[in-house]
This record gives structure tokens, sequence and C-alpha cells, in this order.
């Protein structure tokens, strides 16, 4: 019997069906939650040996790893640490990143996404960035509008970056272009996937 329709058994090779591919498959992960419970744990363990007081981090979306419960937790335990929520520069399209803390004032963004509203700026020393999907060597797929690589284009010094996402997300043939900034260091709920030898 032939079925009237057929399921892709390798993901594609143009970017931006595999944007849409990895998305859907994200969204669709009946374990996702038990995934996000064991990537929680990976990171709050990975921080445990860094020294940064800052990190910039993200408002999850599309099915995104919700990372801010473990660094709410990695906040609590020095009170110079800070949290940051990247807010966009429209004429740059540069990242900023401003002050988060549970229950701080917010409002929406042009694209929909929850902000941090009138809280201090700040230059993050690490750098957390979600990902769609990964390859080798911290290549890192994103949505394709290129904010985090123009940002870290322009901060000096570049934070530490580090990519979270699930382990389905892993792209073997995946490979940086021209303007592509390589990753540090990935996370998945697996544990650390890659880091690079000078972290």
């Amino acid at each position: 019997m032939d079925l009237p329709f057929s399921l892709p058994l390798q993901p594609s090779r143009d970017k931006k069906t595999l944007r849409r591919q990895l998305q859907a498959e994200r969204q669709s992960l009946v374990d996702r939650h038990q995934r996000s419970v064991h990537l929680q744990e990976v990171l709050r363990v990975w921080l445990i040996g860094r020294g940064e007081n800052t990190i910039g981090a993200y408002w999850p979306i599309k099915g995104e790893f919700d990372a801010l419960p473990a660094l709410y937790r990695w906040s609590e335990a020095e009170p110079d640490r800070r949290i940051g929520l990247p807010v966009m520069d429209r004429e740059t399209k540069q990242l900023r990143f401003h002050v988060w803390y549970p229950g701080c004032p917010m409002e929406e963004d042009a694209y929909g996404i929850p902000k941090p509203k009138d809280t201090e700026q700040f230059e993050p020393g690490l750098l957390l960035v979600p990902c769609v999907g990964f390859g080798p060597g911290g290549v890192r797929l994103g949505y394709g509008g290129g904010f985090y690589d123009r940002t870290l284009a322009t901060l000096d010094p570049r934070p530490l970056t580090v990519g979270v996402g699930y382990a389905h997300g892993f792209v073997p043939w995946l490979e940086a272009e021209a303007h592509d900034v390589p990753l540090d260091v990935v996370l998945t709920e697996d544990g650390v996937h890659w880091q690079h030898p000078d972290i």
C-alpha cells in the first residue's frame, strides 16, 4: 500500500527549508518538556565552572529552550550577577542587552517578543544563543536575520557564546558561511555537545 505522502528522511540542504523542518520538529517533540528539564540541569552544572557575572539571554519563542529558570537560579547565588534580554536597535539591526529579572516591567518589541522596559543596559560577558540547528565546530543555524552575527561583530571584548538547543537539531554537514560567527560552546539536553579547546 502506498502512503499519500512521504516524510523526509534527511534534513534539507536548503537552509530556508531546513529552518522550517527543524522548527516544526522541535515544536512537535513529544518529550520536549523532559528534554528542557535535562537541558536546565546541563546549563546549571556547566555554569558552576564559569566566572562571568553578566549573561545575555533571550525570550524563548517557537518551542525554544527556556533558559531563564536556570539563569535565575544562577543569579541568586551572587548579588552582583545580572541577566539581560535583547532589545533590537532598529537602525543598526544589532542587539543591546537590558537587565531582566522575574517581574520586571516588559513590553513587546517590533516582532511581538517581550523585552525589558526601561531597565539598565549592559554588555554581557557570556551570551546564550538559541539554536534552530547546529553543526560541527560551533556552527549555528538561526532564523536567518543575522542579529547575533551583527551584534557579535561589534562587541569588544566579545562575550563567550554558548549555543543552547535540543539534540535533534544537530546537522552533521552544516557549514559556516562567511558572515557566521561560530559559537564557543554548544549545550544540549545530552550535555556539552561541543566546546572550543581554548575555553
